[in-house]
């Protein structure tokens, strides 16, 4: 007879102490070595043996022990991610993609933050501190010159994967397509009939900005449409909101692209301020599509960018070069989407 029960309610060791891996050998049958191996995630177990180790270890709360099992195992199945110091939403969401799919892989998360506009030696200092941490794999999530030699020392040395592309290589296709995005915002605008479509940019130290101001142009021109001049803004309320006042003054102006929904908000705001209605005067489309848009006055026209996809999307990545196999988990779509909202309407008709 089989020796795990199943169905039966968590048995804790009778002192009450906690539970221990002979525990979790005892109630699933095998011996400790094979809890060991299950729980270091070593692939020489049987899948239905794995599955009742597991089980028994849900069922009783046994708990690894981290450094106990880095010293049994010589590994500490920590990944790391370098990051912006910011409190961009886009930052926090990437994050939480990352630690699900390192969760379900047995692997825990230590960040390494520098400064907007770091130097390259911010980034190296970086870089090193997560190696000493025991990482044995690094998520680079800031724009990083990685033709330096020095860099590329460390990239052969230990495993590596950006954000924002599907691999270190330059010309890698990012992970996200940014020029879909600007597309499908420009061409939303047009197609209500607006006769062009005014551009608020990012900050140029991301690609995604490059990628989104060529797109915008490429698209107006190709319907014909000589593109106005780029309105360049840095990302946060403020920079939007004094875009705002730049666009308020343009009396021919009824559509607007704005890079992310942080600056529009800050860009409503002052079209608010200025007498400028939206959608009615102004019709505003934005990126990302954070929980705020759908809750603003009006609720955002935006194209969403899948932040958490793209963090798991990342993790999986890396895991893969550290394991050598496939890790727990599908590769999620990374497609931009459209959503429309109340922040755009058909030009006003004008008599």
């Amino acid at each position: 007879m089989d020796r795990y029960h199943w169905g039966m309610s968590p048995r804790r060791p009778k002192d009450d102490r906690a539970p221990s891996q002979v525990d979790v050998a005892r109630l699933a049958g095998v011996s400790t070595q094979t809890v060991s191996r299950v729980m270091s995630g070593q692939d020489n177990v049987r899948p239905e043996t794995a599955r009742r180790v597991l089980a028994a270890v849900e069922e009783l709360g046994y708990r690894v022990h981290a450094a106990a099992a880095s010293l049994a195992s010589g590994r500490t199945r920590v990944l790391g991610v370098i990051v912006v110091s910011t409190d961009r939403y886009s930052s926090a969401a990437l994050g939480v993609g990352i630690q699900q799919a390192a969760a379900a892989n047995g692997y825990t998360v230590t960040t390494a933050a520098v400064a907007d506009h770091a130097s390259d030696d911010a980034f190296l200092e970086a870089f090193d501190r997560l190696e000493r941490q025991g990482a044995e794999g690094i998520i680079l999530g800031v724009p990083i010159a990685l033709d330096t030699p020095a860099m590329r020392a460390r990239t052969e040395r230990t495993p590596a994967t950006r954000s924002e592309r599907t691999s270190l290589e330059e010309d890698a296709p990012l992970a996200v397509d940014q020029r879909a995005i600007a597309r499908l915002a420009v061409e939303h605008l047009l197609d209500l009939g607006h006769e062009t479509v005014w551009h608020v940019s990012g900050d140029d130290y991301w690609t995604e900005t490059q990628q989104r101001s060529e797109a915008w142009e490429q698209t107006l021109r190709e319907r014909g449409i000589v593109p106005p001049p780029v309105i360049p803004a840095d990302w946060t309320p403020e920079s939007g909101y004094r875009a705002g006042r730049t666009i308020a003054a343009i009396p021919e102006a009824t559509a607007v692209f704005v890079s992310s929904d942080e600056m529009a908000f800050g860009l409503i705001r002052a079209l608010h301020e200025a007498g400028r209605s939206v959608p009615e005067d102004i019709s505003v489309v934005s990126v990302d599509d954070i929980a705020l848009a759908a809750y603003a006055s009006p609720a955002l026209t935006t194209v969403r960018q899948p932040f958490e996809a793209m963090g798991r999307a990342a993790a999986l990545r890396l895991i893969t070069q550290i394991e050598g196999h496939d890790p727990v988990g599908e590769m999620p779509s990374t497609d931009p989407q459209l959503i429309v909202r109340s922040s755009t309407a058909p030009p006003r008709v004008t008599r």
